[in-house]
């Protein structure tokens, strides 16, 4: 018998797809809600029921908690599932439930209020033995106080929202001199995400690592661990690699971290599931940093080493059923990794929005894709830029480091920038083979830099291109692959242009299968093994490469070993084509926003005299904020939005004039 007949999913993306797949599993109808920009999205198309909330800002549908529980008493729904982020920690959210007589699927609003401040939560910890981070985490939130705490506490050190999580309103401070402008960031930050700007401050602990236990306590006095996940590699203080067990705990730590984390859930009278969160130094010493009173995004790897389900436990404890298991029930086996795509740049970690042409997700044995989207949706400036998490488990850490490196080698994400290189470089790095993943990872290894270079264009790429040029598109049995182009032998003639490279190919079929390629005036002869669902298997000087092809108005996509190139389809020349081209001004500097987003601040008018890095503008995007720096020291000249103004991507912020510096 199923716990409830009918849930409310109140979130979206690749974790309400989850959890629809997870109650429909269990005969659970599932309901799901959606803003004006996510009409058309993944949980939608999957569940039972869908109901507009809301236009697109989440502000104005996904946190509106008083829309959500009418919609769940309106359909009948007997409970509501928040997810994470969202509602999931707003005790205001989980007692509207209880007053609406609809069950919440997480814990007491009691155990929300008290760990949802790190200030808090601190206090309780600390009155139940459990170490924390040495700090400042008083009501008196006047900047003088704050940085005369700072002084005291020494640098570096963080800054913390009280509210919140998931890097939002965190500053790291090396010194006093950068304390007043850091803490002005963080504020503004954790207003704008949480509602509310109150800080802490606390040591800066240097190489951590970040290590969590996940808890789980039902309604009957039952409370326990099911081992940990450590989520050391970060950026911009959010995680992005996660994986149980960690390389740095014995069987005695993980045993004093788990008691220490049961304490704290014991402590706070909390019911089903939870993490708290440990930061670990390089002498074994831990440090309670906070407790998450929700389902986490790396909850996958803790599911793949203990064969439990996180989803299905939720729900039969918030149906008021006993734990199914003791602490002497849980066993770690093997190892499993959860590495986070995002629809952002590999190198500047900026968000990247659009038309999604195509996703593939790797297949095979110890594989887990667990997605919010697929070929042909759109990711919005609107949402956080996860896309999906790949979830990988093997006997053991180096078999499943084998499986990641394999499975993100065939993941294809075709049409917006995705963060898989950086994926890729992390995962083949000799240090994370050795499983020194301290917090600092990308930093000490300087991960990014290799992923600056120009790469020239590789040969398979480029023949995907010309042979996916080739394919026609066909609707035999809904297959565009599946008929190939006839050119009763006649040349060919393709340009394509990638990055400052151009390529000219003379295609000549020989037959319905095979090609002769001339390439920059050097022939190749290339065959097609397999060719469907936009992946094409060619085989050329006795190698065989597959690779993923997607067409999008002037120009051709292919994905290849995780990495996905674009090349730009070269006209013939025309008039009107000659018309636009413009040359540069020397001296002169137009800074575009990277992408849309709204005005924060800005900083600057139109005469001032700038210093090179001197912040310029603050915008906000995908709920993170972004400064414009100056490139060199000029003079402003027009700035044409001011705070609270939504530009487009590209749209002309700054105009610097060098020249008239002196």
């Amino acid at each position: 018998m199923p716990y409830f007949n009918k849930i409310l999913i109140a979130n979206r993306g690749e974790i309400a797809v989850r959890l629809i797949r997870g109650c429909q599993e269990l005969g659970i109808r599932t309901v799901a809600v959606y803003s004006e920009a996510d009409q058309q999205a993944l949980h939608v198309r999957l569940a039972d029921e869908a109901y507009l909330i809301g236009p697109a800002p989440a502000a104005e549908s996904y946190l509106r908690a008083d829309k959500i529980v009418a919609v769940a008493k309106e359909c009948g729904a007997e409970a509501i599932h928040p997810g994470y982020g969202f509602l999931s920690e707003r005790a205001h959210f989980a007692q509207a439930c209880a007053e609406a007589g609809v069950v919440f699927i997480g814990p007491p609003v009691d155990a929300i209020e008290r760990m949802g401040s790190k200030i808090e939560s601190k206090r309780l910890a600390i009155a139940h033995d459990v170490p924390v981070v040495p700090g400042y985490d008083g009501a008196d939130q006047s900047s003088t106080t704050l940085q005369a705490e700072a002084e005291r506490i020494g640098y570096p050190l963080l800054i913390k929202a009280s509210a919140g999580g998931g890097g939002k309103g965190m500053r790291s401070v090396h010194e006093s001199a950068e304390f007043g402008a850091a803490l002005e960031g963080a504020k503004r930050e954790a207003k704008a995400a949480f509602g509310d700007d109150a800080v802490l401050l606390e040591k800066l602990i240097l190489r951590p690592r970040h290590v969590e236990i996940q808890v789980l306590a039902d309604a009957h006095g039952n409370t326990i661990y099911l081992g940990e996940r450590e989520c050391s590699i970060q950026r911009r203080h959010q995680k992005i690699v996660e994986e149980s067990p960690s390389v740095a705990l014995t069987p005695e730590l993980r045993a004093r971290m788990g008691a220490a984390a049961v304490r704290v859930a014991e402590a706070v009278g909390y019911r089903n599931a939870g993490t708290v969160e440990f930061m670990l130094d390089e002498d074994g010493q831990f440090y309670f940093l906070e407790m998450n009173t929700r389902l986490q995004v790396e909850h996958p790897v803790t599911e793949l080493v203990t064969g439990l389900d996180l989803v299905h436990l939720q729900l039969a404890v918030a149906a008021g059923e006993p734990l199914p298991l003791t602490q002497s029930d849980v066993a770690l086996r093997g190892h499993a990794i959860e590495v986070r795509i995002y629809a952002e740049d590999p190198v500047t970690m900026l968000p990247s929005v659009g038309h999604v042409a195509l996703f593939a997700t790797p297949e095979g044995p110890g594989i887990r894709n667990d997605a919010g989207l697929a070929t042909g949706d759109e990711v919005s400036v609107n949402y956080d830029p996860m896309l999906a998490k790949l979830i990988v488990s093997a006997p053991s850490r180096t078999a499943a480091i084998q499986r990641l490196c394999r499975a993100l080698d065939d993941f294809a994400v075709l049409g917006i920038t995705s963060n898989i290189p950086l994926l890729q470089a992390i995962a083949e790095h000799p240090a994370f083979a050795e499983g020194a993943t301290t917090t600092d990872f990308l930093q000490t290894h300087a991960i990014g830099d290799g992923l600056r270079q120009t790469e020239a264009l590789p040969q398979a790429v480029l023949y995907a291109a010309v042979v996916g040029e080739l394919l026609q598109r066909s609707s035999v049995e809904g297959d565009p692959w599946s008929v190939f182009w006839r050119s009763g032998g006649a040349d060919r003639r393709l340009v394509y242009r990638f990055g400052e490279q151009q390529h000219t190919v003379l295609a000549a079929q020989r037959d319905e299968r095979s090609w002769r390629l001339v390439v920059d005036g050097t022939a190749r002869e290339v065959s097609v093994v397999a060719a469907r669902d936009h992946a094409l298997t060619l085989a050329f000087d006795n190698n065989q490469a597959r690779l993923h092809v997607a067409r999008v108005d002037d120009a051709v996509l292919v994905g290849w070993r995780g990495r996905s190139y674009r090349l730009q389809k070269v006209q013939a020349l025309s008039v009107d084509a000659l018309s636009n081209i413009q040359s540069g001004v020397a001296g002169h500097t137009s800074l575009e926003a990277p992408m849309p987003g709204t005005i924060i601040k800005v900083l600057v008018k139109a005469g001032d005299h700038v210093t090179a890095n001197q912040p310029l503008i603050v915008m906000e995007a995908m709920k993170m904020e972004h400064t414009i720096v100056a490139p060199y020291a000029g003079v402003v000249g027009e700035v044409p939005f001011v705070a609270g103004q939504l530009v487009r991507g590209g749209a002309t912020l700054i105009e610097l004039d060098a020249e008239a510096a002196a």
